[in-house]
Order: C-alpha cells, then structure tokens, then sequence
C-alpha cells in the first residue's frame, strides 16, 4: 500500500529479536486443561479505558481489544485486523476508508458493526483526556458510515501516517452500549472483541485473560490463557522467574538482572531474548517554570549531562546514549545535542548561563515516577543529580510518585522537569516529534513549535516514501535541539527472559514493542 514499507522492512533489524540461549522443540497445541502462561512486568495500565490512555497500558490492550488493522507477526506495516480491507480512496491521501469483516462481535455476542467503531473513536476527541490518545487524530476531520461495515475517515490534510494511528492501541474498538460517550469508564471491567477477555483485574496485582471465542482477526493464539502479573521491582520479578512462578519476564528488567542472565539463564533453565529497540528516555523542561523556563538554563543542562556515564554506570551498558528524539535506525535520525553541545563541559554550561545573567547556583527541582520505566530509574535520576551538582551551576532536588499519580501531576503542568519514556506509537520519525508538540500532545502541555506543525510534519505526511523527506525530519530535530525543551537521554534495547519450557518470545513484540501474548506458548518435548 506504501512505498514507506521499504523504509520499515529495514527496520526489521529494530524490531527483530534473537534468541541467545534455549532450544528447539516440538511446539504443543494449546489446551483448556493447560495452567496459563504467566507473563510478568513492570509496566501495570493507568487506565482500562482506551480513551484515556496514551502510555504503557497499551500492553494489555492490544490482547483484549481489537483494532481495524494490526501488525500481522513478523510485520512492519499495519496490515487489516478488525477490517477486511482498507485503502485511500484516491491520491489526495484524504480520505481512508476501511470495512469490517462480515459477522464481527464483541466477546459478550453483541454485534461489531461500523456505528462502534465510529462511536469508539469520536469518543476519544469527546471525552479529550489531557494527554490521552486525542493528540493523535489531528488530521481527522470527521468519520462517516455507510451501512453497517463501512468506516471512511475524512482527513482535514493529507496524512500517510493515519493507518499507523488506527493500528494503534489506542483506537481499540469499544461496544457502544458499554462505554459512556462523553465520560470514561470507571470499572474494571472490559468489553472488547480482541483474541483474549479480561476474566479478572486486580489494580497493580494482576489481568487473568481467557481466549475469546468470539473472535475474528489475524492473532493466531498459541495458548488459551495468560496470566499478566505487575511488579514494582525488576528483582522480585526475576526472583519469581527463576522460582517459576512466573514463565516469562517483560518491561522493567533491571540492567544487573539483565547481565546476570546473559552469564547465567542456560544453567538456570531459562533464556534471554535480546534485540536492538527504538524506545526512548528523556527529560520534559516546564515552560511555566520560572527557571526550566529560562533557555539558557536548559542549554546549560543539556551541556553538562554525560549520557555515556548514565549508560555505562547505571544501566551497565543495556541501553545507548542518545543526542536526538528520533532513535537511531529511523529515517533521517540525527545527532543534534552532540553536535551542538559536545561532551560534557562545565565551563562552556556556565558561560551559557553567565551570558544569561545568572551567576548563582539554579535551583532544580527533578521529578520521576518509581514504577514506569524499571528499577533504575531512581539511580539514574541520582546519578543526574550528581552531575548537575558536581558542576557547581546547579542545586538539584529529587522527588517521585507512582505513575498513575506521576502522569497526572504531568497532565498538570506541576513539574519543573520530568523523567518520561516513550514507547512509540509506530516505528517513524514522524512518531518521536509528533507526539510532543502543538497544544495539544503526549506532554500534557502545550508545546508550540509552528514551523515543525504547520510545515514540516505535514510535507512528510503528504509522501509515503520516507527517503523523501529525511531533510525535513532533520531540520525538525534541529528545532528541538535549539528550543532544549525536550532532553534525549539514552535509547533502549529488549530483553525478554523466559523459562527454557516457553516459546514465541521471537515472534511477542510488534514494531511498538507490545507484547502480543498469543504468540506465547509452551514446548512438548527437547
């Protein structure tokens, strides 16, 4: 459908895994006697509600909701699921018009139909969640139906990218009687049409799913049940691991646990799957802060932080500094903070702020959440905290929260810097500057920056070839580096550990590193 498919097959290298150690094996068929295959993480949902998501709760939904298209395993394009077909009615790339399967339900019986998928995402712009998944349909005007399987998305400008925000988690498909259409669900209960129902949910404790035997789409399920249990600590998810209590590790592993496996797993009966990713750390300066506020204050940061000493110190060399929002491997993917600030400089940081006028030491106050982003998040916010200091430019408080508390204090504006992390929509530049500008954003604050979203992002949306646009991405990122509202810290890899009994950890993730449970399921025999 795309030329840009050429510029994601490379990525397959991304998005691709390789098994470091564990066996081959005769795969068995999955069976309702079978225990569920038990999957542990550190990244519990803030919501089970699609309209108000836009983070990690992504995870669970895309198992027990259904979108109109997907990534097929092994894909890098989005490709129809809940749909049977979709396409751009014309070259103008403004109108994309999908229709469903024939006989599509929900998981309780009551018919899918194009009026459900109309209300699910006409819902998502009703109810506007600060920093929810509304920021990502700006170019859709208004949605039309025509009769009870045809869905067209009339876009207010060209967009190539819309089918990835419709492969999206956060379009998932809700039933209309179910889901207020102006306020979010309050329970915790589901009602969707993925391969798997929500059985049970315990906040911050665990997601039983069961298969759905209402389902229709491109998940091949290797198993009938699993059992997702949330962690606060990568060592007592390891622990459980190795204990079996759990078969299968993913989100949050720490980086002591993970070189302790890479030396270890083969004698403890288990095995690490590794592979390069394209998720991202960085930190959010306040705009409204009276010193975030300050350029200079946030050039002089953005001088003195020594990404490779955070990398190598605190997460032992598991994840890659990074100088650009835009990861490497992507199209058009630069090194903006390197090349404009170098290494780490104490004196070039206080020129900046003496040119500044500020001769005393800044006050900063630095905010991170203790259960996102894995258990290194606190020594690396200590670490950046030494750095700051041991410039003798800055004074540096620490404080943190839980997420659901953390992304809400966000959503609020009550941080003067913020540690986030992003795992991207889609595998595209378009996905790491998008996001964070214009008014409305994954910030939770407005972030204006007129050239990048009023000319850049969309002569690239108007070209499905992505070499043809590289020069725009750059100088995207070229802005982000001048404005240093947005400081890139280090890329991350993936790591999936698993008891040596589990395959299809190769084929779990998608382009945006969700895991895809179906794909898991136990072996018979060595």
């Amino acid at each position: 459908m795309f030329h840009r498919i050429r510029c994601l097959r490379r990525l397959a290298a991304i998005t691709s895994l390789t098994l470091v150690t564990g066996c081959g094996s005769l795969f068995s068929s999955s069976s309702e006697k079978e225990d569920p295959i038990v999957v542990g993480t550190t990244s519990a949902p803030s919501t089970l509600d699609p309209a108000a998501s836009w983070d990690g709760s992504w995870e669970l939904f895309r198992n027990i909701y259904q979108t109109l298209l997907s990534y097929p395993t092994g894909a890098t394009a989005p490709a129809p699921d809940a749909a049977d077909h979709c396409s751009f009615t014309d070259g103008t790339n403004l109108v994309y018009r999908c229709v469903l399967r024939k006989d599509m339900t929900f998981s309780d019986g009551q018919a899918l139909d194009a009026r459900a998928v109309k209300y699910s995402i006409d819902r998502i712009r009703a109810i506007n969640t600060r920093g929810g998944p509304a920021g990502l349909l700006g170019s859709l005007d208004h949605i039309t139906t025509n009769g009870t399987r045809e869905i067209a998305f009339h876009l207010n400008k060209p967009d190539t990218t819309f089918p990835f925000v419709l492969a999206t988690p956060a379009m998932s498909i809700v039933a209309p009687d179910a889901y207020p259409a102006r306020s979010l669900r309050k329970d915790d209960k589901v009602l969707g049409s993925g391969p798997y129902r929500l059985a049970s949910y315990e906040e911050g404790g665990q997601a039983s799913l069961v298969s759905n035997d209402h389902y229709k789409g491109v998940a091949k399920r290797r198993n009938d049940k699993v059992t997702i249990r949330y962690f606060q600590d990568s060592g007592e998810m390891v622990d459980a691991l190795r204990e079996k209590r759990i078969d299968v590790t993913y989100r949050g592993l720490a980086s002591s646990d993970i070189v302790s496996l890479q030396s270890d797993a083969a004698k403890e009966g288990l095995q690490l799957v590794e592979g390069s990713g394209i998720a991202i750390n960085y930190l959010v300066f306040n705009a409204k802060d009276p010193w975030a506020a300050k350029p200079a204050v946030r050039h002089a940061v953005a001088q003195v932080v020594d990404r490779p000493a955070i990398a190598h110190k605190v997460y032992q060399d598991t994840v890659e500094p990074l100088y650009s929002m835009v990861p490497t491997g992507l199209t058009g993917h630069t090194a903006g903070f390197f090349d404009r600030y170098g290494d780490p400089s104490t004196d070039k940081a206080r020129k900046i702020l003496q040119d500044a006028g500020i001769t005393s030491p800044v006050p900063l106050t630095l905010w991170y959440t203790t259960d996102r982003y894995g258990s290194e998040t606190a020594p690396e916010f200590r670490e950046l905290k030494r750095q700051l200091e041991g410039s003798g430019l800055f004074t540096v408080t620490l404080k943190s929260r839980p997420w659901k508390t953390y992304e809400e204090g966000a959503n609020k504006g009550e941080y003067p810097v913020a540690g986030r992390g992003w795992f991207p929509d889609f595998p595209d530049p378009d996905n790491f500057i998008a996001p964070f500008v214009g008014k409305q954003n994954a910030l939770g604050m407005p972030y204006p920056a007129k050239r990048i979203t009023d000319e850049l992002l969309p002569e690239t949306r108007r070209r499905d070839d992505r070499a043809e646009v590289v020069e725009q991405f750059q100088e995207a990122q070229k802005i982000l580096v001048d404005d240093a509202l947005l400081l890139p810290l280090w890329q991350g890899k993936q790591y999936v550990a698993a008891s040596e009994d589990i395959s299809g950890g190769e084929q779990a993730l998608d382009p945006s590193t969700i895991m895809k449970m179906w794909e898991l399921h136990r072996k018979t025999s060595w």
